[in-house]
């Protein structure tokens, strides 16, 4: 048996280009397939994590996904704002337990700046419920007092190489890379803030968020008109909290409530407030929607990936049976030295099985080195965080599936070889 093995990996040795060729289409079908499935996965899990204990959104009116899509996740822009006045009037409904109030359109070297109250860092939650924690320093306060400090996330931290106390530049807008990198941006440079806090990794848009207090936002643009710097006109750093730093108006708001059975009730008293075209979504309702519409396009992926994955087995049912007319004297030696019309038929299902495993080996070797290498790139941009893992236990099923498809490709050469006798391997072809 053992010669039988050795004359067999020798052939498959004889055709390793071939061989290695159906291996590599095998292991990127594999990898497409489950690629498309993590992201799939984690997408849905990260949007999922990233806001939690958050009973409403309040933003101008505009679609919901929209909405929870700039607010949560810093994708897209607002379409409006809304009046600090209209903001402070919903918040005094008698079911809302807190709220956060959030202003966004400045960013700093691509990161989005945040606006907010000292209330955000009490109130929000991610994940399982947990609360926001400092890997180092201390949040911000509300007030004048308070201005130029920043309390930045883990991801910006990381990438900028900040340290407590660093000093920091704003930018109006948030700028395209390619304005970044010609250097178009305008930056609120005579306003420069301090790093005093650095919060620990969420996994979330938080970790690439730069926070600073609403009086903050007000500060950058008072000496700003129509979205621009009026010109040979500038406010010094020491001289703002001589003004009025009360927000006109903020991007968005989170609320909670005292009561979730309350949740409709304050939604319809936002959706019909008669000062202002506001809206109010459920965060869980429009992720719901968010899935759906999506829906369709992850079955599409995942219909492409299969497609790719049959061609691949159909490439190896095809090599393998365009081996086989030259292989026909091998096989009728192999015959001769006392193989089975069984053992050889089991040899070809043997070999289709191994060059799948190899295939779906490297495959899942693409996958978890592509996963390394550009979850950076999907927490930065997307707010995606890719989990790490070499083989989850919800890809088993599709591994499973693509190694009994490689047994099955196997099959029909399998049978051809069984078909061929003694004689017609010995026999001469012209």
């Amino acid at each position: 048996m053992s010669l039988i093995l050795q004359i067999a990996l020798k052939s498959a040795l004889n055709r390793r280009y071939t061989l290695g060729l159906v291996v590599f289409v095998i292991a990127i079908s594999c990898a497409l397939l489950l690629t498309v499935e993590r992201v799939r996965q984690d997408a849905r899990s990260s949007f999922s994590q990233s806001i939690a204990g958050t009973d409403l959104i309040i933003g101008a009116r505009t679609s919901p996904i929209q909405l929870m899509l700039y607010s949560v996740f810093r994708i897209g822009n607002a379409s409006n704002n809304i009046r600090w006045e209209s903001y402070e009037a919903i918040t005094r409904h008698p079911a809302i337990a807190w709220s956060v109030p959030i202003s966004l359109g400045d960013s700093h070297q691509g990161f989005p700046v945040l606006g907010t109250s000292a209330a955000y860092f009490q109130h929000l939650r991610y994940g399982q419920k947990q609360a926001l924690r400092l890997r180092a320093g201390r949040f911000f306060e509300d007030g004048a007092d308070h201005v130029f400090g920043a309390v930045i996330g883990a991801e910006v931290a990381a990438q900028l190489n900040y340290q407590m106390g660093d000093k920091i530049v704003l930018s109006h807008g948030m700028p395209t890379q390619q304005a970044q990198k010609a250097q178009l941006t305008q930056e609120h440079d005579v306003k420069p803030f301090q790093v005093i806090g650095i919060l620990a990794r969420t996994g979330t848009p938080v970790d690439r968020t730069v926070h600073v207090n609403l009086q903050a936002i007000e500060a950058l643009h008072l000496d700003w008109q129509a979205g621009a710097p009026i010109p040979q006109f500038s406010i010094a750093p020491e001289h703002v909290r001589k003004f009025d730093l009360q927000p006109q108006q903020i991007t968005a708001a989170l609320i909670g409530l005292k009561n979730r059975s309350a949740v409709f009730r304050v939604q319809r008293s936002v959706n019909s407030f008669a000062d202002e075209a506001l809206l109010a979504v459920i965060p869980g309702v429009a992720l719901d929607e968010l899935w759906q519409m999506l829906s369709q396009v992850e079955q599409l992926l995942l219909g492409i990936a299969a497609l790719v994955a049959l061609i691949s087995f159909c490439s190896l049912i095809a090599v393998i049976s365009a081996s086989l007319n030259e292989r026909r004297r091998e096989l009728a030696i192999l015959r001769a030295v006392g193989a089975s019309t069984m053992y050889i038929a089991g040899l070809l299902l043997l070999e289709s099985a191994m060059l799948s495993l190899l295939g779906l080996f490297f495959g899942i070797a693409i996958v978890d080195l592509m996963s390394l290498i550009g979850a950076s790139h999907l927490q930065d941009h997307f707010g995606i965080s890719l989990q790490m893992s070499l083989i989850r236990s919800s890809e088993l099923p599709a591994i499973g599936g693509l190694l009994l498809a490689g047994l099955f490709a196997g099959l029909i050469p399998a049978w051809r070889a069984y078909r061929y006798t003694l004689s017609d391997g010995l026999s001469t072809r012209l």
